[in-house]
């Protein structure tokens, strides 16, 4: 009796103590960075600048003057794959307009001379007519960000502020081809999105997490950091991973001299970082997993009402029971991930109903939509892939990929 009347204390106490480490986990307001949003901006970054004046105000304005002039040609030229000396030369009234800022990356100061390393943002809108983009940039389908940082002998994603969370929340991502979706770190974030999360195959709890985040796939940038005594050199170990499965694309090593340079050296790393996962895309390697999309519902089928029922058991002369009728293709039926690029949300319905007249095709559906990028659809076939690759070729849609994974595109514009 004893025992049995102390079993609800012990349990609720337990219960106390879980509650409590749950809420010493989310307690606490130094957590969360936001991103910067660079939807809007083309920017051009380590512009050098060694100016002299009159004075080091002019000397400092003479200095940006001429990181506009010399960002527009960079960026120009990379642009259009031409070379510098081939950019249209503009006025610093054009220019002018067309900056949204002048991002200080470094910068000394004398009486007289002004030496900087700097940055300059250019508005998308103003700027795309005079590139020739049109201010869209092609994108991928939207990737959720989980960086982790290994440093000290223990792992960090968003339990707490960090410099990696920080670098990647201030990386400029408007010209990056992929669509990552940058967590804040508030919230419910630190419990979901841990360590110990990247490193769990299960596609169940990654699909409910996706569907929260609003992304397609995931990828986890890894950052060893190791520092040689405290203030001195540091060398960070830099991984790119994708999938749910941590597919490792590449693998790099930076280092720095001194602690201090320490926040330049991640965001070094998340520029190479970007670069492997722009790679890993232009290549077909960064697709969404087939296995993340959420399983179709199950098809309800119709059934006889009781009396209709016993009235063709009644008719029937033999009493063995009859076997249903099958349904034509029914035991064939296949879920296909599609990709299609959808600048707008005019695409997106078009697409949709283009794909939902193929003959075969039961359901077509967008589970991740990117206006401006590319969406994907889930579509229930009723028959081999391969098949309706062919069907949709046959609609006039421009078709890549294999088996349960199709992109398609409308060549001349839809």
């Amino acid at each position: 009796m004893k025992l049995a009347g102390r079993i609800p204390l012990v349990v609720a106490l337990a219960a106390l103590i879980a509650v409590g480490r749950a809420d010493a986990q989310l307690e606490g307001a130094d957590r969360g960075i936001p991103p910067i949003d660079s939807a809007s901006t083309f920017e051009v970054t380590g512009i050098q600048v060694d100016v002299v004046a009159a004075d080091a105000d002019k000397a400092r304005e003479e200095g940006w003057r001429e990181a506009q002039q010399k960002g527009w040609k960079a960026l120009w030229a990379k642009t259009n794959g031409r070379p510098l000396a081939e950019a249209p030369a503009l006025t610093d009234a054009a220019l002018n307009g067309m900056v949204s800022a002048i991002v200080v990356e470094d910068e000394q100061m004398g009486p007289k001379r002004y030496i900087a390393t700097l940055g300059v943002l250019f508005d998308r809108a103003r700027t795309g007519q005079l590139l020739g983009v049109g201010g869209v940039v092609r994108r991928s389908a939207p990737m959720l960000v989980i960086p982790v940082m290994q440093t000290g002998g223990s792992f960090q994603t968003f339990e707490s502020r960090n410099l990696w969370q920080a670098a990647w929340a201030r990386f400029r991502t408007g010209n990056s081809p992929v669509d990552y979706v940058r967590p804040t770190g508030s919230g419910i974030d630190p419990l979901l999105l841990n360590a110990a999360q990247t490193r769990r195959p299960g596609r169940g709890w990654w699909r409910m997490l996706l569907d929260q985040y609003g992304a397609a796939d995931v990828v986890v940038p890894e950052v060893q950091l190791k520092r040689l005594w405290p203030g001195g050199p540091a060398i960070g170990i830099f991984t790119a991973r994708y999938g749910p499965d941590g597919r490792v694309l590449g693998r790099f090593t930076l280092r720095v001299e001194n602690g201090a340079a320490i926040p330049k050296l991640l965001d070094e790393g998340v520029r190479r970082l970007d670069l492997l996962y722009a790679e890993a895309l232009a290549a077909g390697a960064l697709s969404p997993d087939p296995s993340l999309a959420v399983p179709d519902a199950p098809v309800a089928t119709e059934v006889a009402d009781e009396a209709e029922a016993q009235a063709q058991s009644a008719a029937t002369p033999s009493s063995a029971p009859q076997a249903a009728a099958p349904i034509p293709g029914a035991a064939n039926l296949a879920s296909v991930t599609v990709q299609v690029d959808t600048p707008d949300a005019g695409a997106v319905t078009r697409a949709e109903i283009g794909v939902s007249r193929v003959p075969g095709v039961t359901s077509a559906v967008t589970t991740s939509l990117a206006l401006g990028g590319t969406s994907v659809m889930r579509v229930t076939y009723a028959g081999d892939p391969a098949a309706l690759a062919a069907a949709l070729q046959a609609q006039g849609w421009q078709v890549s990929g294999s088996g349960a994974s199709l992109r398609i595109s409308k060549g001349g514009g839809d």
